[in-house]
């Protein structure tokens, strides 16, 4: 079987011979380098795939000190034994990391215990669509991309002398079908006027799909092919798609250079772009040495596996796009928002619309989240976010990824 090393695979998938950022990260080289060089560094969520990515693509701009958040004890023990057994890092770098959740009360202690931190970014989420499922994984959700974001935006405005602060959010978030999308789309309420700035620069980027990130349809495909088992995709789904590399790009210039109240988005063309699953999915095996097989039926495909991996060719089940929340294609703007030039290439923004929710609106949500009687329900959350969300569409079909392979 052929290397299946997620790299060999970026460069055809996204049909790009270099960075889609990189023109832009060199245009700004110097303003990036006069943002970071000797500052200290914050980076929430950093184990996984994007925190990561961005973490790499900032230490060549020698940072007085990176520390990093992660609740997953392996990310952060796989992503310090990667920085230092592959890069020469920045002579008296301050590199800490620590297995902790950036909602709970011992982070706060970190915040007031270390020195202030001058750049804060946070890549805390949960951001499967499949994560809505059911009620538990749905206040976990609201949880964490919304009350816990306001809670740590809050400690980090109190200790005072952070001048820039960025959260990552999702293309999902532009007049959102899902409930994940609806969560993130508060987040970014939370981030730019729902909680307290202290005179800090707020800003984010909405992107595409990161190619092979954990958790990613993408990487589940190379995991099946080693496994021998068949690929999965949405049947007529459409997806636009970023490196991780060009992921950490694309936040090193919205944390850094986004201005107040913008959030950052690519400018990727949708009639090249924007590329339907199945015949991505139909690429990775061609590049593995095999030919997809279409397959509507989950048993067959699974059966038929061994006898056609014999013949060069493997089962790709095309399955309908009939769960809750999720969408035919991607948009980066939502209906009530325009994007505007910012000097760069690669990149636009948008100006965030000013939040109808308040603090008031997080202890409501809070309220949902802590409630333990078992009175809450999905409808109630729903509910709950249609009153302050006007475009959110969302369609309940009592279908979720869990349920399909």
């Amino acid at each position: 079987m052929s290397d299946l090393s997620p790299d060999r695979f970026d460069q055809h998938v996204v049909a790009r011979t270099r960075s889609f950022f990189e023109g832009d990260i060199a245009a700004n080289e110097a303003r990036i380098r006069d943002t970071v060089t000797g500052k200290r560094v914050l980076i929430v969520g950093g184990g996984g795939s994007i925190g990561s990515a961005t973490l790499r693509a900032l230490i060549r701009f020698e940072p007085a000190a990176i520390h990093v958040i992660d609740h997953s004890e392996n990310y952060l023990a796989e992503l310090v034994r990667d920085l230092r057994s592959g890069l020469d890092l920045p002579a008296g770098l301050d590199l800490r990391m620590w297995p902790i959740n950036f909602g709970a009360t011992v982070t706060e202690r970190l915040i007031n215990s270390e020195d202030p931190y001058d750049i804060v970014m946070n890549f805390a989420a949960l951001k499967h669509v499949r994560s809505e499922k059911d009620i538990y994984s749905l206040l976990q959700m609201l949880d964490t991309n919304v009350v816990r974001q306001a809670r740590f935006k809050s400690w980090i405005a109190a200790r005072g002398g952070t001048t820039r602060f960025f959260g990552v959010s999702t293309d999902k978030a532009a007049n959102p079908t899902s409930l994940m999308g609806a969560t993130k789309r508060l987040m970014e309420d939370v981030l730019f006027s729902a909680s307290p700035t202290a005179g800090m620069n707020v800003s984010s980027a909405r992107f595409a799909n990161v190619l092979f990130s954990n958790g990613s349809l993408p990487q589940a495909w190379l995991r099946r092919i080693e496994l021998g088992q068949p690929l999965a995709a949405p049947r007529g789904t459409r997806r636009y798609f970023v490196t991780r590399a060009e992921a950490g790009e694309i936040c090193l210039l919205a944390s850094l250079l986004g201005e107040q109240d913008e959030i950052i988005i690519p400018r990727l063309d949708p009639e090249k772009e924007l590329r339907l699953l199945e015949a991505i999915a139909a690429d990775v095996l061609k590049l593995t040495g095999f030919e997809a097989v279409p397959f509507e039926d989950e048993a067959e495909a699974r059966h038929e596996v061994a006898a056609l991996r014999k013949q060069g060719k493997w089962p790709l089940l095309l399955t309908p796009l009939d769960t809750s929340g999720e969408k035919p294609y991607e948009e980066f703007v939502g209906a009530d928002e325009t994007s505007h030039e910012i000097g760069m290439e690669s990149v636009l923004a948008i100006r965030h619309a000013k939040a109808k929710i308040g603090p008031d609106f997080i202890d409501r949500l809070d309220a949902l989240v802590s409630d333990t009687s078992g009175k809450v329900q999905k409808a109630d959350v729903v509910e709950t976010i249609a009153s302050v969300i006007p475009n959110f569409a969302h369609v309940e079909t009592e279908k979720n990824l869990d349920q399909r392979m």
